[in-house]
């Protein structure tokens, strides 16, 4: 599919993978609307072709308002690219007893089902614009993680709202084809994020030698490549794709 003269949601767009995303998706011709939390916004990056919505993708009304600004951004609402998360760590039992349920409840909200919200909102409108090539209407891309397959100590939460979101894939590459839709996920690695910022250089040098190869932290622009791959491949669909240059967690 085209991304040229296309509209296009990415969320978690202030930083990060979502920054790269909606910068490579706006460089490539698409009219991004980028949606982050407010106070996340006011330290956005400023890009030609990306213009910023508040959505707390936890929030449903925020959701409908900011695909229904997308869906009015002079073209037809055809990519989204759902990338934001959040990644805290709890032991199911720790030092101060059993897991907090409302800690797992928030992680499983933003990452799982405020995923679930923009997809279900977008595919909306997105079935709403003129078949393509294909009977082809749109695609969307999930994040995942690898953390999905090889949950580390104290990301229960973590691991099963990114489990949740690889569940999704095939069956909601099922349910939206009589649309045209396709829906992939992405399921990234150690990537040097904001999520990383606060690590010490010993520390990240020690999370890179553990990767086969390349030996070295994954950046925002690969994921940001891999998406824009993903968007013009039209035979990619229903699947999960690890970008985590081979890398197999340890438990720890």
């Amino acid at each position: 599919m085209h991304i040229e003269n296309t509209a296009a949601i990415v969320t978690g767009a202030a930083s990060g993978l979502g920054a790269a995303t909606a910068a490579r998706l706006a460089e490539l011709g698409a009219r991004v609307t980028g949606f982050d939390l407010a106070n996340a916004l006011k330290n956005a990056p400023v890009i030609d072709g990306v213009r910023y919505h508040p959505v707390d993708v936890s929030d449903s009304h925020d959701v409908a308002a900011g695909v229904k600004a997308a869906a009015n951004n002079g073209a037809p609402l055809r990519i989204v690219v759902n990338c934001a998360g959040i990644a805290p760590s709890m032991r199911v039992v720790g030092k101060n007893g059993a897991h907090d349920l409302d800690f797992y409840a928030k992680v499983i909200q933003v990452n799982l089902i405020g995923t679930f919200a923009v997809m279900a909102k977008a595919a909306e409108e997105i079935a709403k614009t003129p078949a393509l090539d294909d009977g082809q209407r749109g695609v969307i891309i999930n994040t995942a993680s690898i953390a999905a397959f090889d949950g580390q100590v104290g990301q229960a939460a973590y691991a099963s709202s990114k489990s949740g979101v690889v569940g999704l894939t095939l069956s909601c590459a099922r349910d939206l084809a009589q649309h045209g839709i396709r829906v992939l996920a992405i399921a990234p690695g150690i990537i040097d994020s904001p999520m990383l910022a606060t690590i010490s250089e010993e520390f990240r040098a020690g999370l890179a030698a553990g990767v086969p190869f390349p030996q070295r932290l994954g950046q925002p622009e690969e994921y940001a490549q891999l998406a824009v791959a993903l968007v013009e491949h039209n035979y990619l669909n229903g699947e999960t794709i690890r970008m985590d240059g081979a890398l197999r967690m340890a438990p720890r």
